[in-house]
């Protein structure tokens, strides 16, 4: 009976762990321990083993770090990033511009650098009295003048904006009066805008008297055209603007369109570094109030209105006759005029 009690027991133990394997080298009166810490093991394998595909899927140590660029390969991409913006802001914002001549002293001087706002013309701004601003040639101002020739690397840096242009032909001049405006020199001055004398002592070349006493263009009455701008320079015995080129296309006025931008800045040389703001005089009141147009201007508009005016009662005239004839009696007008 000892031996049947000990196959009972053997047949239940095979039972409960069939199919575990076992630890051959463990005690046969251990088995039981030994199978269940292995099916333990066993748990614990299978959550690292999901531990190790987390890792993969986070890109954890199993993949490779990428390296950074060097800084030799991302040079060239930086200096062209510049070159693009540069251009960009000479384009469309700001752009430099040097002064070749003395026709603006003392407010600028042979060799300063300005810069020259260019965005507000987008937006519909025009220039105004007392500006200074930069403009294309209208025609042939500097005929004659000296053009410098700058070199390769010169001429890729202006047209970045990098380095002021040196051969557009370009000038800078102050703006006296705008379109409507009349502006008269007489004698040595002072100088009249729609009546009004100008104090300019603040920017007149010292020495220089504000009108030119000559008969080359120095004693003037001139109205400014629409879309226009006389220009003078601040020496005024030494500037040849719109005074002195009345016999071109524009008489001496320059086109509106023409116009590159204001001169905002006085950037170089750093001591001479300041804003270039509208002197007080153009502030003055009544300055901006023109003159009437002439009889000649209204001429072109009034023989309409005439002839209009004139043509309504002959309208009305004809039509009622003519359905008083339709109709045979007065009343008639009435409902023809309302049909």
């Amino acid at each position: 009976m000892g031996d049947a009690a000990v196959g009972a027991r053997s047949g239940s133990d095979g039972e409960e762990y069939r199919g575990r394997p076992v630890d051959a080298a463990a005690p046969a009166s251990d088995g039981a321990v030994t199978v269940g810490s292995e099916s333990d093991a066993a748990e614990d394998g299978t959550v690292t083993e999901h531990n190790q595909s987390a890792e993969q899927e986070t890109g954890g140590p199993s993949q490779e770090t990428k390296k950074p660029r060097s800084f030799w390969k991302e040079l060239p991409i930086l200096i062209g990033i510049a070159l693009v913006l540069a251009l960009l802001i000479k384009t469309f914002l700001v752009q430099a511009f040097s002064i070749p001549s003395d026709s603006m002293q003392d407010t600028l001087q042979r060799g300063d650098r300005v810069l020259v706002d260019k965005l507000t013309p987008w937006f519909g701004s025009e220039p105004d009295r007392g500006e200074v601003v930069v403009f294309h040639d209208p025609d042939d101002w500097l005929a004659g003048e000296p053009t410098a020739k700058p070199n390769a690397l010169q001429k890729v840096l202006s047209w970045i904006g990098l380095m002021p242009s040196a051969e557009e032909k370009d000038l800078i001049k102050r703006v006296i009066g705008v379109g409507g405006d009349t502006v008269e020199c007489e004698g040595t001055g002072p100088l009249k805008v729609n009546g009004h004398p100008l104090d300019e002592a603040s920017y007149v070349y010292p020495g220089n008297t504000p009108c030119s006493y000559d008969d080359q263009g120095g004693q003037f009455k001139v109205t400014v055209p629409q879309g226009y701008i006389w220009v003078m320079g601040d020496h005024r015995q030494n500037s040849r603007d719109s005074r002195y080129n009345q016999t071109d296309r524009h008489h001496g006025m320059v086109p509106v369109k023409d116009v590159v931008g204001r001169a905002i800045v006085r950037a170089w040389p750093i001591n001479r570094w300041g804003t270039l703001p509208v002197p007080d005089t153009f502030d003055q009141p009544g300055l901006g109030q023109q003159a009437a147009p002439s009889a000649a201007g209204a001429l072109t508009v009034a023989p309409s209105g005439v002839a209009l005016s004139a043509a309504v009662p002959v309208v009305l005239w004809r039509r009622g006759r003519g359905t008083k004839a339709d109709t045979g009696h007065g009343t008639g007008t009435v409902a023809t005029g309302g049909r």
